[in-house]
């Protein structure tokens, strides 16, 4: 078991923002269950986002999260999304660039002994330096995940 991992196991918190292999797909442990990141993206700053799971903590607490935290995104809404995903990860949100497939990868979360796991491709790096008001919402309720009982 790695330290991460039992960091995680014994109830942490821990949030991976998008990562990028240099051969195209890339398969790794880089969570505590099967996950694979993509090349996918959504390149359109107002693609529509579909909320999946509302009533998910991650949408609720502290703050509540609705179509308007994806107001003002610049570039893009999300890069590397996680693809073919355990089933123990939850997808929480999913967009599209216009005629294209819907992509759930955006934001997954799996609960993994007390703790919690969060892969995000959505571009952070870019929303929060732009002072992108719903971006900063988003990511307190990340990190605040393991603060909710019963989560």
């Amino acid at each position: 078991m790695t330290g991460v991992q039992s960091y995680v196991l014994g109830g942490g918190n821990l949030v991976v923002q998008y990562n990028r292999g240099n051969l195209g797909r890339m398969s790794t442990a880089i969570g505590p269950y099967n996950l694979a990141i993509s090349n996918s993206r959504v390149t359109d700053e107002h693609a529509r986002v579909n909320f999946l799971l509302p009533d998910h903590p991650v949408l609720n607490y502290p703050n509540k999260i609705t179509d308007r935290d994806f107001e003002g995104w610049i570039q893009e809404r999300g890069i590397y999304f996680a693809g073919q995903t355990d089933p123990a990860y939850q997808e929480v949100l999913s967009m599209s660039d216009p005629g294209e497939t819907e992509q759930k990868g955006s934001l997954v979360i799996a609960h993994y002994g007390k703790g919690t796991f969060v892969y995000t491709g959505l571009v952070f790096f870019r929303e929060l330096p732009a002072g992108v008001p719903g971006a900063y919402r988003l990511m307190a309720n990340i990190i605040a995940l393991n603060q909710k009982k019963g989560f």
